[in-house]
């Protein structure tokens, strides 16, 4: 049988043999994980293959779902491959989650029907044995008294519920949400009724490649992540940076809420929508999109983009 000393260094190399075998296989596995993004053919879904395209995984490990026919196929001229499935198709959802390993649920923009468009995708997951889940929550969804936060707590007791594991990710205000702020600015001053209240903000490229981390890497299951940009800034230091970009001076106007209502009535918004903005400038005058936790850098590995920067990116996609 040989020597102590050989049957040691025998023993070590078999060792690293299978512990090299091991990450072979565990790196096949990683290979061939495949990954699904409902709602691909948004602006953040888009942003999220992007992501985990630059992360290396390969584009026929990414399934991308979505209603646009047209914009899927331009994601399959990619290489990714992709399905025609909206959040109220069950059958067709379930079809495209086959196989997978990971579903990014990217909430839904159609307030009032999200709970159940979830539930829908949910189930399908579930049904299809999706492994685990990712879902774009808000901030503090569990108990916070923001205007957007009750269907994003449902979704996540539905997730809850179902048993799939999950990462929860409580993605904060996006700058670019304020790039139509720009072409108020151009009269020379921004509107709201926000006081001085602050807004962390981060760019839509924050956010989306923070999904892709979570959704390609299985160690963030369990997590419950409350993201948001580094810097939080008033509506008059946004004035200050539209007229940065716009080559002219730029005021912010603080209106009471009710100035704000009828100004917004008046310029033509509906009863209801004009209501939401007044609460959303409520909420922001309140602090509820104010936190800074440094929680997405650290998950980023990096800054978050400063408002400038993301302001001006918000405004190249405008005019794209």
């Amino acid at each position: 049988m040989g020597s102590i000393p050989d049957r040691c260094r025998l023993y070590r190399e078999a060792a690293g043999a299978a512990a090299d075998l091991a990450a072979r296989l565990g790196g096949l596995e990683r290979k061939t994980m495949t990954l699904v993004i409902t709602g691909a053919t948004g602006q953040l879904g888009t942003l999220v293959i992007d992501a985990l395209l630059e992360r290396g995984v390969p584009a026929a490990n990414i399934v991308g779902t979505g209603r646009n026919e047209q914009r899927l196929a331009a994601l399959g001229a990619r290489g990714i491959r992709t399905a025609v499935a909206d959040y109220s198709d069950g059958a067709a959802l379930e079809r495209a989650f086959a196989g997978a390993e990971a579903v990014l649920l990217i909430s839904g923009s159609e307030v009032g029907q999200r709970v159940a468009q979830h539930a829908t995708v949910i189930d399908a997951a579930k049904t299809a044995g999706v492994a685990r889940l990712v879902y774009t929550s808000a901030p503090h969804a569990t108990t916070s008294a923001l205007i957007l936060a009750p269907e994003h707590k449902a979704t996540e007791e539905l997730i809850a519920a179902s048993g799939i594991p999950a990462t929860i990710l409580r993605n904060g205000w996006y700058t670019e949400n304020y790039a139509g702020a720009l072409d108020q600015a151009a009269s020379g001053e921004i509107v709201a009724s926000v006081g001085d209240g602050l807004v962390a903000s981060a760019s839509r490229a924050d956010y989306a490649e923070a999904a892709a981390i979570a959704l390609a890497d299985p160690s963030h299951v369990g997590q419950v992540y409350e993201l948001s940009g580094d810097v939080a800034w008033t509506h008059a230091e946004l004035a200050a940076v539209a007229a940065e970009l716009l080559g002219h001076s730029v005021a912010y106007r603080s209106l009471t809420p009710e100035q704000h209502l009828a100004a917004l009535e008046q310029a033509g918004l509906d009863a209801g929508t004009a209501g939401f903005v007044v609460a959303l400038d409520g909420n922001i005058r309140d602090g509820l999109l104010a936190e800074t936790n440094g929680e997405l850098a650290r998950l980023l590995g990096r800054p978050t983009t400063p408002l400038r920067d993301g302001l001006a990116a918000g405004r190249e996609t405008l005019a794209a």
